[in-house]
């Protein structure tokens, strides 16, 4: 873009093009209007609403009794204290759900702003992820009154492991939703594809059944499903939180064992898990910086 310098007959060129360097740069000097848009998605969601923030609670307790219903009644999934398995796989799957769908269609959504004013437009996709971030800890409400509920008693050496493993989480969701939206200005129906390859993913991540029900399975399947990173967060979360290994039921009279979460590991298992998984994370997330940057000068011309 040129510009006609106010103090000479001369023109400037202005790259619309930034450095990584800068973008993580601006992002910091911007930080107040991403906490401001964070708070604007809050209060437009809720708006004119009666319950509120207990909207996001329900959510995670209309799962709890439904699952709890289907799987531990109806189908005897011989899971001891299923609330608390759920719980600890669902709130980190509502995170990274709304987180990534949320930021696909934050470019999108914010069209008028684009317009009007110069700000990062990395803010956008990233405002939906720290709102899904605000519903999860609102959601944890809910694990917190199951625990006290059922009298259950985590694994405190493992409980260091939620803030990394949370990090981890918001680093991977971020960097899909700002790819994600990066294309949906372009290709509108991202968005439509994404509801499919969630459900998809859903069901590819132990939040409703044991890790170890695909895991123990030989063939190509389990090294695939290995691959999923989310599925190493959910596990870290249920090793803290549910605190088993193996779950021992009676069934008519007879013992029942089902395994849930890999035998004879330790911390460090699950460090190392997340470390990998992290560092993609970030790679992932640097990745998507560029791209975004590559084709963010024209949204305004898209929208």
């Amino acid at each position: 873009m040129s510009v006609q310098d106010p103090d000479s007959k001369t023109l400037r060129v202005i790259s619309t093009r930034r450095d990584l360097r800068t973008r993580f740069a601006d992002l910091w000097r911007y930080r107040e209007l991403l906490v401001g848009l964070v708070r604007t998605e809050l209060k437009v969601k809720y708006k004119n609403s009666t319950l509120g923030f207990v909207w996001s609670m329900l959510n995670p307790a209309l799962y709890l009794v439904v699952y709890y219903v289907v799987f531990q009644i109806i189908l005897g999934s011989g899971i001891p204290n299923f609330p608390i398995f759920l719980l600890s796989g669902l709130l980190v799957w509502n995170l990274f759900f709304a987180g990534v769908a949320g930021a696909t269609g934050s470019v999108v959504g914010g069209g008028a702003l684009i317009k009007k004013i110069y700000f990062p437009r990395e803010i956008l996709p990233l405002a939906s992820v720290g709102a899904a971030l605000t519903h999860f800890f609102f959601q944890s409400i809910v694990l917190f009154l199951a625990l006290i509920l059922f009298q259950y008693s985590v694994a405190w050496e493992y409980m260091p492991l939620i803030i990394p493993a949370l990090l981890i989480l918001l680093v991977l969701a971020a960097a899909l939703g700002l790819f994600l939206s990066a294309t949906n200005v372009y290709l509108r129906d991202t968005s439509h594809l994404l509801e499919l390859v969630l459900l998809a993913w859903f069901w590819m991540t132990p939040i409703v059944y044991p890790f170890r029900l695909v895991s123990d399975r030989g063939g190509l399947l389990p090294k695939l499903y290995m691959l999923n990173p989310v599925v190493w967060i959910v596990i870290t979360f249920q090793r803290a939180i549910y605190n088993r290994v193996d779950a021992v039921v009676k069934v008519n009279g007879k013992v029942q064992v089902t395994h849930i979460l890999p035998a004879d590991v330790g911390f460090w298992y699950y460090a190392g898990h997340l470390a990998i998984v992290g560092a993609i994370a970030a790679i992932l997330f640097i990745l998507a910086m560029q791209f975004f940057g590559r084709v963010d000068g024209n949204f305004a011309e898209e929208l």
